[in-house]
């Protein structure tokens, strides 16, 4: 019941920032006439200005970083904490922005995801599913937690949701690092023209093994009970 109480501030708190976020974005793309970012020179703008946004991400992973820090007692509830936090964040931030910019028409629109250390392209409904997982998981994880024998996913199943990351990030960012050789000003001008959505559902399959290997630990317990 503690962490049932717990849980709801957390998406509280994920759903006000989603807001804010989605209303800064929707500042600066107006600003720099680029609510729909796939269009030519889509990283249009003063690069002093693309140094702040590269900042103001970094500050948004310490923000997540500190609720689900703050929210949890251990290193289990902390880390599930804040997976809930950055999946609702990152759902919410598409819903809010839709009204508030019209954008995105839908889960087909390409996006700029981050980035940070390049950039990272991707139709709205790739991040979108890896935040459903990371919501799955973290509340997974946080309903186990304070119970005797709390199942905690095993070492294969993070092994493969490592590789899964490292394949979804480099779908993410496969243009940039094509074109990273030409500089700043090439990946300022990159427009994406196909996603890798094969490699990607592999990538998404290989990340949600810790989930997985916690549903069957919850089986495989009810069965024992």
């Amino acid at each position: 019941m503690i962490e049932r109480r717990r849980w709801m501030p957390v998406v509280l708190f994920a759903v006000a920032m989603a807001f804010a976020e989605s209303a800064v974005v929707t500042y600066l793309r107006v600003f720099l006439d680029r609510v729909d970012p796939y269009q030519s020179y889509p990283m249009a703008g003063p690069a002093w200005l693309g140094r702040i946004e590269m900042v103001r991400e970094g500050a948004t992973l310490l923000m997540l970083l500190a609720v689900g820090w703050l929210a949890g007692q251990t290193f289990r509830s902390r880390w599930g904490y804040l997976l809930i936090a950055f999946g609702i964040w990152d759902i919410m931030y598409y819903v809010f922005l839709r009204p508030l910019s019209g954008w995105p028409r839908s889960l087909l629109d390409w996006d700029i995801l981050f980035l940070l250390p390049l950039p990272w392209w991707a139709p709205v409904w790739a991040p979108v599913s890896i935040a459903a997982l990371m919501v799955a998981g973290g509340t997974l994880l946080t309903w186990y937690e304070g119970r005797e024998g709390a199942p905690w996913p095993r070492r294969a199943a993070w092994v493969l949701n490592g590789i899964g990351m490292l394949l979804a990030l480099y779908v993410f960012m496969a243009d940039a690092i094509r074109v990273a050789p030409d500089g700043e000003e090439a990946l300022r001008h990159m427009l994406p023209t196909w996603f890798n959505w094969p490699l990607f559902l592999v990538a998404w399959g290989l990340m949600a093994a810790p989930l997985l290997d916690l549903c069957w630990h919850r089986g495989t317990h009810r069965q024992v009970t």
